[in-house]
């Protein structure tokens, strides 16, 4: 290693004179090393105990390799111990633990300290170089012999097997202690220091991941608003399937069945005349009520549209008013949470592509998985926890989910939609009753072992219905599904 490389140094380095009044009060000689932990990629703690004619005491000494703030100092402040130790703390701990460290210098004016820990009668070196992006820890034995570097750099012969070479030592230059606001001995002004700086650079991180997460989802929630306005226009013609279904009606006793062509008088548009195609094989009436059908689909298809056009607007919204208090008050819990929603953000959730059957119980939506399958993409991707599931007692059946709306209790006429469709779609239909329990999604645990969906449910009640065929057309009215018409 070359002096030159340890040139200069920056305000969030030590020099050579603090790293020389940092030993100084720390007072390493003598002391033996309890414990060794790593409580992050860039650091290890030395856990010291110095003794003493009052029974000695009990301190600890961290050693940051960050290639920003690279130092050494005492550590006041508790920090994680993982339960498995990673590779280098392992290599301290049988190399060092137990051992008494016999000195504790810095080897002139280069920003790097030697520290000699005799162990069972042999001596082991721990160099500490606090050089910025070349910083780093190695162990060595009494003749210099590499048993391992906290960061491996071939290049650099920092290896096991390689030899280190450490630096001669070369004129100090001319450095000054900092001064530092606050009490204390250097070692806790400059532990205060650090803690600032690094949290403060956290912060600014996690501003920026969590902002640029919000950006994202804004701008992905913005192109899927377009994307759903573009779809708004197919539904711009979707009276004129009741229009031809009225016209059909009109005329039916001008239509026998096996006819191909209608012709009328379109009364919709000034008696202009007009040819409507028939389905040869479906009665006259039949051909009226396909395209009140195809009305009906597309009334709800653009219902659909239109409700995930503003559920969108309302995620815009929010996003919005997240990114607009971030900046206020950029707190690092609210910037990991932030960034996390962020992430979620990006899939809303798509109603014209909802397996099963949907129905609608204003101002709450339905979902109704008829199959193990739909009721186990519904549980997967489709439902959150505070979502409200509903089942047929004693009778195998669907699973009826209602979509929960914040700040809104479930009312008890959606609670009877919801349980009706649960008995209307069981085996259990046929009794014109039938009981129903419920929870809210999060109380439901998967059963294992079992097919595909199916879950076992905590903290269920009861409710008991009677089939009403007015509530059942009403819900039929507004339903809609990705295939296949309710049963």
């Amino acid at each position: 290693m070359s002096g030159s490389s340890a040139a200069g140094s920056s305000a969030h380095s030590l020099n050579w004179r603090e790293i020389d009044l940092v030993l100084s009060e720390l007072e390493l000689p003598g002391s033996l090393i309890q414990d060794i932990h790593q409580p992050a990629h860039d650091r290890f703690v030395l856990g010291l105990f110095r003794p003493g004619p009052a029974g000695g005491s009990q301190f600890s000494v961290l050693v940051c390799l960050s290639p920003r703030f690279p130092r050494i100092h005492m550590l006041t402040e508790k920090l994680p111990n993982p339960a498995k130790p990673p590779r280098f703390a392992s290599l301290l701990r049988a190399h060092l633990k137990g051992g008494r460290i016999e000195s504790a210098v810095q080897v002139a004016g280069e920003r790097v300290v030697r520290v000699s820990v005799l162990k069972g009668g042999q001596e082991r070196v721990l160099w500490i170089r606090l050089w910025g992006s070349a910083a780093n820890a190695v162990l060595t034995d009494a003749g210099g012999a590499i048993l391992d570097a906290f960061s491996r750099r071939p290049k650099k012969g920092e290896v096991s097997g390689g030899r280190f070479a450490p630096p001669e030592g070369r004129e100090k230059g001319e450095y000054a202690v900092r001064e530092l606001p606050g009490e204390g001995a250097f070692n806790q002004r400059i532990e205060r220091l650090f803690s600032d700086l690094e949290s403060h650079g956290d912060t600014e991180r996690l501003a920026a991941q969590a902002d640029a997460e919000l950006a994202v989802s804004e701008n992905k929630v913005l192109a899927n608003i377009q994307k759903l306005e573009a779809r708004l226009s197919e539904y711009a013609d979707l009276e004129r399937f009741r229009e031809l279904g009225d016209l059909i009606t009109s005329s039916l006793h001008a239509i026998a069945k096996g006819d191909r062509w209608l012709r009328v008088e379109d009364f919709f548009h000034g008696n202009a005349p007009l040819e409507i195609e028939l389905l040869p094989e479906l009665t006259p009436a039949r051909n009226a009520e396909r395209f009140y059908e195809r009305h009906r689909k597309a009334k709800l298809g653009r219902a659909k549209v239109e409700e995930e056009i503003a559920h969108l607007r309302s995620t815009l919204e929010r996003i919005r008013r997240k990114r607009a208090a971030l900046e206020e008050n950029p707190e690092p819990a609210a910037l990991v949470r932030a960034a996390r929603d962020a992430v979620r953000a990006r899939k809303p959730l798509q109603v014209a592509d909802m397996p099963g059957l949907v129905f609608s119980s204003p101002p709450f939506r339905i979902i109704v998985g008829r199959t193990a399958a739909e009721n186990d993409e519904l549980l997967r991707r489709k439902v959150r926890g505070n979502d409200w599931w509903f089942h047929a007692r004693d009778w195998p059946g669907a699973y009826v989910f209602v979509k929960a709306q914040a700040g809104k209790s479930l009312p008890l006429e959606t609670m009877l939609d919801a349980a009706t469709l649960a008995v209307h779609f069981s085996r259990g239909k046929a009794s014109g009753q039938g009981d129903v329990y419920y929870t809210q999604v999060k109380y439901l645990r998967r059963a294992k072992g079992a097919r595909k969906g199916t879950v076992l449910p905590t903290q269920e009640k009861n409710l008991h219905v009677r089939l009403d065929p007015a509530r059942i057309e009403r819900l039929k009215e507004g339903a809609g599904d990705t295939g296949s018409r309710p049963g």
